[in-house]
Parts: structure tokens; C-alpha cells; sequence
């Protein structure tokens, strides 16, 4: 039995026909997002530090091997834009606010330039997994290719990892969402600026766009799956 979280609520999950879709690992890809140097590194000088980020590299890493396994691709998704500052020609609302904050990020403007120190994945990234490396706002969706990406490999259900929960996976689970993606986040691969944000992301996911669960019941689910229909 696998179960999920509703608003932080441990519970069975249905046993509906439209809940297995989100364990059907035939029709799905897992989606990394946002580990990379820019929040992940220990550097004072890091743009947009994510502390807790850092906790859940090595289980990413762990989720990432074990798609792999069954036939599951990886996407990693980065922020990316032009050292020419064009692509905040239109400053994004984001850094405004970050600069007025009573802890203001003291290397803003670096943050997620291409070709940049802080542009590396920090989790690995193997020759069998996409790259999406042209995300220039909070999801993962916009403004890049990744709905195609996704219709192209018939994935139906996208399983969020990632930084930062209240904010990066928040917005691609709604635009997953809108786009009629079945969507699972896992909690244990997520962070967020602390925990009540992260516990309040959650619950809005778990409310309104998908199901929140921990890495363990998802993949145990995916690998009974595969032994059913092998």
C-alpha cells in the first residue's frame, strides 16, 4: 500500500484507477530542479544560497539511479540566462524584493548566468538524462521547452525534485498542472528556505495539484509496477 500527505496527513492512497496514474512509471519522467551551484554551493559569495538544498543532494542522486533503473528518464532544469543582462531587460519581480529583504542575497546578479561557476549541476547528470538549461523565471515550464520535451517521450506524470519548494517546484507543479500533468512532489527531495514554507508548499500542492509523497513509497510502487507487467 503506498501511501501520500494531505495537508502534512499521512494517508492510504486511493485505490481509484485515476490515483494509479501517479504511480504508473510506464508514463513518467522525473524532473530535477534548480541543483546546481547557484543554490547549492557553500561559497559565501553563492547568489541564492539554498542551505537546506544542500541535504538533499545525495538523495536525489539516490531517486535519479533508481528512474534510471527502470527505464525512467531524468531531466535536470536550470535557470538560465545571457551574461548580457537582457533577460532582465524587464526586471524580474523576484530580485526587487530580494534586494529589500532583512537578509538580502549579496550576489544577486550573479545569480544563474550561463557559463558561470554557479550554473553547474551539483547532482550527476548522466548521458542517458535531458537537459533543459533555458528556464529564466520560476518554472520550469517557462520560458523553455520542456512541455514538448515531456509530449515528445509520452510522459503523462512528472515527479518534482528539487529547490526551492515554496517557490521553483511550487509554480512547475501549477503549470503541470494546467497542462494536465499528473503530478507528484517528493518531500524528502525537496527544500525550501525553511520549514514552515516548505511545509506550506506542500500542503497547496497536496490540496490542489498533485500528490506528495516520500521517494521510498514511490519508487517501491514503481517497482512492483514493473514486476506486475514484466
Amino acid at each position: 500500500m503506498t501511501t501520500y500527505y494531505v495537508r502534512g496527513e499521512r494517508k492510504p492512497l486511493p485505490d481509484l484507477p485515476a490515483f494509479a496514474e501517479y504511480l504508473d512509471p510506464t508514463h513518467a519522467a522525473v524532473i530535477s530542479i534548480d541543483l546546481h551551484e547557484g543554490h547549492l554551493s557553500e561559497d559565501p559569495l553563492c547568489p541564492a544560497p539554498s542551505p537546506r538544498g544542500r541535504s538533499i543532494v545525495a538523495a536525489a542522486d539516490h531517486l535519479h539511479e533508481a528512474a534510471r533503473a527502470l527505464g525512467i528518464p531524468v531531466i535536470h532544469v536550470r535557470s538560465g540566462l545571457r551574461p548580457s543582462g537582457i533577460d532582465e531587460g524587464i526586471p524580474s519581480a523576484w530580485r526587487t524584493i530580494a534586494s529589500v529583504r532583512d537578509n538580502p542575497l549579496v550576489n544577486v546578479d550573479e545569480h544563474a548566468i550561463e557559463g558561470s561557476r554557479w550554473a553547474r549541476f551539483v547532482t550527476h547528470v548522466d548521458p542517458r538524462d535531458e537537459v533543459v538549461t533555458t528556464k529564466k523565471r520560476f518554472s520550469a515550464f517557462y520560458p523553455t521547452d520542456l512541455d514538448f520535451l515531456l509530449r515528445q517521450m509520452g510522459v503523462r506524470t512528472v515527479i518534482l525534485n528539487g529547490v526551492l519548494t515554496h517557490c521553483c517546484v511550487l509554480n512547475t507543479a501549477f503549470d503541470a498542472q494546467n497542462l494536465d500533468y499528473r503530478v507528484v512532489v517528493l518531500r524528502d527531495v525537496t527544500a525550501g528556505a525553511d520549514e514552515q514554507m516548505e511545509q506550506a508548499a506542500l500542503d497547496i500542492i497536496s490540496m490542489h495539484l498533485g500528490v506528495v509523497t516520500d521517494s521510498a513509497e514511490l519508487v517501491r510502487a514503481w517497482q512492483t509496477a514493473s514486476v506486475v507487467s514484466a
